[in-house]
């Protein structure tokens, strides 16, 4: 929603601009805006990876490559004067956030939280001269496999194994201690993702910011705690899709917006498996069906027909496999580019 992208690009009250640098710019011909983009800096994430990289995301333009081109010039001539080697996007503004251009499924609508652009992106940011560096994927739970009993039976089996073998029990957050749930799923969150490619932890004052954000649409119920001897050592969190009714507001939630949110929030009808992180020592024990599982059921119990999970690391077997076995289709795809734009690393 406009109102979001407001707030996450807020450099007076988002904490990420604590520690990150965020340069906006306009592409214009004539008196017409024909593009967009962002440059940033995040010293937070230098200092994590030891290395050099500068972002680019918020990206939008006319089919027309020297309008990109001269869009990726101003960003890398901006890094370059950071002391940046690597040119890194769409992330919009840090790896905490939607990221990744979309390269199929252009006839699907975005999901809640998940970037969505025109095909012919592709052309333009692989003209310039980016590569691939990472790909990001999202798997659709269809109400066939929900509603599959074969398929559900044996993810209750796998989730009952684990739970037993590894002594672990699960329990919906408590909102009336939400203050105090965020921070153990802060603590999750920061250990889980730690060795995962692009990750930055995120400080206090940028979890808490998130938090705040978020309230208004979470939804108690299909947030987990999984702990191990009293002690949190997974989470996930699943929120309804909310862009089922924020593309009918176009976005703007004033004035009349609120009114179609209210209106059309009970029409949702999946839900986005949006995170889901488990501390190392619980890695790889399939400790994720735990979650999945949980999440489905709630979801189904509250009427939604289906799901996405996303977004997955292209190399994060764990998730993959159980998504794989799951049944669910690989059915997007995100993809993340680098370009070197210095040779003094």
């Amino acid at each position: 929603m406009i109102f979001d992208v407001r707030n996450t690009l807020n450099t007076v009250k988002n904490p990420l601009y604590k520690h990150t640098k965020l340069e906006l710019w306009l592409a214009y011909k004539g008196s017409e805006i024909v593009g967009r983009i962002a440059g940033i800096v995040n010293d937070n994430h230098n200092k994590f990876h030891n290395d050099k990289v500068g972002f680019w995301g918020y990206f939008d333009c006319i089919n027309d490559k020297e309008v990109s081109g001269a869009l990726f010039d101003t960003v890398k001539d901006f890094l370059i004067a950071n002391g940046m080697d690597t040119m890194r996007g769409p992330v919009n503004p840090s790896t905490n956030d939607e990221i990744g251009l979309l390269i199929n499924a252009f006839d699907k609508p975005a999901v809640m939280l998940m970037t969505y652009n025109p095909e012919y992106y592709i052309g333009l940011v692989e003209e310039y001269g980016f590569v691939k560096s990472k790909e990001l994927y999202a798997y659709h739970v269809s109400e066939k496999i929900v509603n599959n009993k074969a398929a559900m039976d044996k993810l209750e089996r796998v989730a009952n194994i684990v739970l037993k073998r590894e002594k672990l029990t699960i329990r919906k957050i408590n909102v009336q201690d939400f203050d105090n749930e965020v921070k153990l799923i802060q603590e999750i969150y920061n250990k889980a993702w730690i060795k995962n490619w692009g990750f930055v932890p995120m400080t206090d004052d940028e979890f808490k910011y998130l938090a705040k954000n978020l309230k208004a649409v979470i939804d108690k119920d299909l947030i987990y705690l999984a702990e191990f001897d009293g002690k949190p050592v997974g989470f996930s969190l699943a929120l309804p899709d909310y862009n089922q009714v924020f593309i009918k507001m176009n976005g703007k939630l004033f004035p009349f917006g609120v009114f179609k949110l209210l209106a059309g929030r009970k029409k949702i009808n999946s839900i986005r498996l949006i995170t889901l992180g488990v501390i190392h020592e619980f890695q790889k024990k399939g400790t994720e069906a735990v979650f999945i599982l949980n999440t489905i059921k709630e979801g189904l119990a509250k009427g939604y027909k289906g799901a996405e999970i996303s977004w997955i690391l292209e190399d994060n077997g764990p998730m993959v496999a159980t998504a794989d076995n799951l049944g669910a289709e690989l059915y997007k795809k995100y993809r993340i580019y680098d370009k070197q734009i210095s040779n003094n690393r």
